[in-house]
């Protein structure tokens, strides 16, 4: 009894050693065939590299399908390192085929729409027979009567209308207005409209204008005075003008100061410092200006109330140098 049980264990074990044998052989059988299809897979690739690079095809997608479903079976490494393989091959395809699109796809053609748009409008490509000229029609053709009815019609339906109004008060009527008739007027005679001007208000402005030249002769006489003391020193146009008691003298010196520039008696220029200083011009001298012929130049001076104070701060303007008139 032991040697048949003994017997039957060997047979058993032989028998499930054959199986594995059998089953070893059947995957070693289906690892190959996935070998094979892998290899023909990427010889197919470089094969056909012009079709996989072609935007107009799509072989390179189909080979990447393929290649998921033998994907599928992999189960070693041996079999995995094709795959991997496999996929630098089919990357490196993909990067050659992004690369040569392009990025000006959308650019409008001039070209191509205006072709389009003639075979839309039906443009016959023969030639006009009944015409001899070379120029006539478009591209040795001619367009039929209705064509830019037609094209009118299709691109009615891209454009939005908008709503109608009514006018409340009725519609605007664009007739001229009447012209109405144009009544002459009797002129007068000039000496009619030359009028005398009130005698109070005149003599008002000539008192007014002689004092504004007594002031300026009288400031022009302080002035003249200063410089003759002593040539060498110049005359700081602030401490000239400036009355440390009184800003609205400070103002009225300012303004008179300026007529004895305009008619050519003083100058300003700037000191080493960039500061104004003032003199006198003589008048029979060779520095006499022309009064007629010299350029004009103007001006116009700012002073604040707060800016007249500073500057009597900085420069320490004690006393005024154009005391106030008696």
């Amino acid at each position: 009894m032991a040697n048949r049980r003994k017997e039957a264990a060997g047979v058993e074990e032989d028998e499930a050693k054959n199986a594995d044998m059998e089953d070893e052989e059947g995957d070693d059988g289906n690892r190959r065939q996935l070998r094979h299809h892998y290899r023909e897979l990427m010889q197919s690739m470089q094969n056909n590299r012009e079709d996989m690079l072609s935007s107009r095809s799509n072989k390179l997608t189909e080979t990447l399908e393929v290649a998921n479903k033998l994907f599928e079976g992999v189960s070693r490494a041996r079999e995995a390192a094709l795959d991997a393989q496999f996929l630098v091959l089919a990357s490196n395809l993909g990067k050659e085929k992004a690369n040569q699109l392009h990025a000006d796809m959308t650019v409008f053609d001039p070209t191509s729409f205006a072709e389009d748009l003639l075979s839309f409008m039906g443009l016959n490509r023969l030639e006009n027979p009944d015409s001899d000229s070379d120029d006539e029609g478009f591209a040795r053709g001619f367009l039929p009567s209705d064509a830019w009815e037609k094209l009118g019609t299709e691109a009615d339906k891209y454009f939005k209308r908008t709503t109608t109004f009514h006018y409340m008060l009725g519609s605007f009527k664009t007739e001229p207005p009447v012209a109405r008739p144009r009544i002459e007027r009797q002129r007068k005679n000039k000496v009619e409209e030359t009028r005398a001007m009130p005698a109070q208000l005149k003599k008002m402005e000539e008192s007014h204008q002689e004092a504004t030249e007594k002031e300026v002769e009288r400031i022009l006489g302080f002035l003249q005075e200063y410089f003759n003391q002593d040539p060498d020193a110049p005359i700081s146009f602030f401490d000239f003008v400036i009355d440390p008691k009184s800003f609205s003298r400070t103002v009225e010196n300012i303004f008179h100061v300026s007529f004895i520039i305009r008619d050519g008696f003083a100058r300003i220029k700037l000191d080493s410092d960039k500061l104004p200083i003032i003199e006198p011009i003589p008048q029979n001298g060779s520095e006499r200006i022309d009064k007629d012929n010299q350029p004009r130049y103007q001006n116009v001076v700012s002073l604040s109330h707060q800016e007249w104070m500073d500057i009597v701060k900085t420069f320490e303007i004690t006393e005024p140098m154009i005391p106030p008139p008696s």
